[in-house]
């Protein structure tokens, strides 16, 4: 079961599985246990264990096929960790406001320029 740490059952449920691969405790290609043994291992709702799982796979930690489970794999290893649309939406925003920020900090520099020329021509 899931300790109370203030985290999120299915991210702690994650880590834990993210550690196990990392350490060769659950080696690339193993099956990991069903959605009903995650929520009968650690006392969880089905959504938590699908959370998790889910989490695992965005990570790059496991991959899923329809029908058969989901399979630990380590990072990087001939795949990239998949991205959600709404990450991809934020990083795109947030590369848009770094945009705007520059060229705020460039007109503010235009505009120190212009005053400084202006007070020594005075």
């Amino acid at each position: 079961m899931a300790d109370f740490t203030g985290r999120a059952a299915y991210l702690q449920i994650a880590d834990e599985f993210k550690r196990m691969i990392r350490d060769g405790e659950l080696p690339p290609g193993e099956k990991l246990p069903s959605e009903a043994q995650l929520m009968a291992d650690h006392g969880v709702s089905r959504t938590v264990a699908r959370q998790a799982i889910a989490r695992l796979r965005e990570d790059g930690y496991v991959i899923s096929h329809q029908g058969k489970g989901s399979f630990a794999t380590l990072p990087g290893e001939g795949q990239e960790p998949k991205r959600s649309p709404e990450f991809e939406q934020i990083t795109e925003y947030l590369a848009e406001v770094r945009r705007d920020v520059r060229r705020l900090a460039e007109r503010m520099d235009q505009l120190e320029d212009l005053v400084r020329q202006q007070t020594r021509a005075q």
